[in-house]
Order: C-alpha cells, then sequence, then structure tokens
C-alpha cells in the first residue's frame, strides 16, 4: 500500500493532509523519514510514527476502553464531554463507510454508567454484538439504594413488566454479590433497561458498572478512562460471542 494511503487509511487526516505530512518528513518508519508519498510498504506488522507517535498498522480498529463516569457515549454530546474524547484523534478520524467517520462504541453506556466498552470500525461486527438478535450477554454490577431481598433477585430472573413494554423483561442471571450488590446478566439492550429493571422490583441503582461483554471481561489493569487494542484471542472471542 501507498504510504499516502496508509496514513489516509489510519485516520491522520485527509489526502492532502497525509501527502503534507509526508512532504514536511512527519513520517518515519525504521528510524527513516519517508518523503515519498507512493513509496510501497507491506502493511502487515508495520509499524511507523507521525509527528513523533508511534503507529501500528490496523486494517481495522478493535478496542476495549474502561470508562469513567461523567461521559457521554457519543460523537456529538449534550450535556457531558465525549467518550471518544478519550482517544487519539486517529481512532475518532479513520474513514468509514457510514457518515460518522472513526470507532464506534458497541452498545452505549449512560453518562453515569462506568466500564467496558468494546469500540471498532467494523461494521459487521459492530452488528453481530450489538443486534437483540444474537442475544449477546452483557454483565452488570449493580449497586442499589437498599438492601437486595431474595424476592427482588427472583423477580428479576422471572421477569418484570417496564412501563413502555408489555412483555415482561427477564435477566439471563442474577446473583447477589452482597447485602447492597448484585451482579446483573442481560441479553437485551432496552433504554435504562438494569435501572428500571431495577425500579421495578422496588429498589434504586445508585452505581452501575458494565463488567463483561459476551465472553470478554474488563480487564482489572484497564485503569478507567483508559483504551488498548484487542489482543487476537480477544478478537476471536467478540467474534463467536453469541
Amino acid at each position: 500500500m501507498k504510504l499516502s494511503q496508509i496514513l489516509f487509511s489510519q485516520g491522520f487526516g485527509t489526502r492532502r493532509n497525509c501527502a503534507d505530512l509526508i512532504a514536511a518528513s512527519q513520517v518515519f518508519i525504521d528510524g527513516s523519514a519517508r518523503t515519498n508519498p507512493d513509496q510501497v510498504f507491506v502493511t502487515e506488522g508495520l509499524q511507523f510514527s507521525v509527528r513523533g507517535e508511534p503507529w501500528a498498522f490496523h486494517a481495522a480498529a478493535y478496542l476495549m476502553l474502561n470508562k469513567p463516569a461523567g461521559f457521554e457515549c457519543s460523537h456529538k454530546p449534550k450535556h457531558w464531554p465525549s467518550v471518544y474524547s478519550l482517544l487519539p484523534a486517529p481512532l475518532r478520524d479513520r474513514p468509514t463507510k457510514t457518515a460518522v467517520s472513526g470507532v464506534q462504541a458497541i452498545g452505549r453506556l449512560d453518562q453515569d454508567t462506568t466500564g467496558l466498552l468494546i469500540l471498532s470500525d467494523d461494521g459487521q461486527l459492530i452488528h453481530r454484538m450489538a443486534s437483540p438478535k444474537h442475544h449477546v450477554p452483557k454483565v452488570y454490577e449493580v449497586t442499589t439504594a437498599r438492601a437486595i431481598t431474595d424476592a427482588q433477585v427472583s423477580e428479576l430472573v422471572q421477569g418484570v413488566v417496564l412501563n413502555d413494554d408489555p412483555a415482561p423483561v427477564a435477566a439471563k442471571a442474577c446473583e447477589r454479590i452482597d447485602a447492597l450488590r448484585l451482579r446483573l446478566t442481560l441479553t437485551e439492550g432496552k433504554y435504562h433497561q438494569v435501572k428500571r429493571m431495577v425500579a421495578a422490583v422496588g429498589n434504586h441503582v445508585d452505581a452501575l458498572h458494565r463488567a463483561q461483554i459476551g465472553s470478554l471481561k474488563l480487564p482489572t489493569d484497564l485503569p478507567e478512562g483508559h483504551w488498548r487494542w484487542l489482543s487476537a484471542d480477544e478478537l476471536a472471542a467478540a467474534m463467536q460471542s453469541n
């Protein structure tokens, strides 16, 4: 692939911007500035730097992010900073076939909800993991305002009726971690579903954290507000999620 095409595919600006970066000796490969935009490189395993920023070529982006509270999962947030502001610019600017450029979160979290976000520019993976037809389980750790009763746990598993849906909505699994905390597994993605389900059994959510999507768990060594690329094994697991 030509060097200018490589930079463009990775989100380093318009084609003109990428050509200008190359002409200005801002692109280094193997320790040398590359000034020919038409120079061809094998992209597999390619490492380079732009303006001193190291980068690895990825044909498609697959990331996980530990979302902190106080961020909206939107490219155009209304009241809080965008969670995408936690990512470097190339990931926000990667060209896509859709109207919105950059990686997209697979399933949103409310601004006050923390935990695991998977982000990608792979439309097939986004559909597979987000579509309710595939029933990808999502595990939440829920802190409640009042002590959780056995009856409430039982109701959440058997199904509760939400205001806008006459059909009962049930958790795939529900276990009590301690007096004020639940681990709740859902396979649907209705609006504010966890909060509304807990309210339906007579309790209230004080804090909500997503710990797992499919078989992907939030690593304990990934701090809040930080992101990383999925490993090959994690990506394979994501591709098989159901």
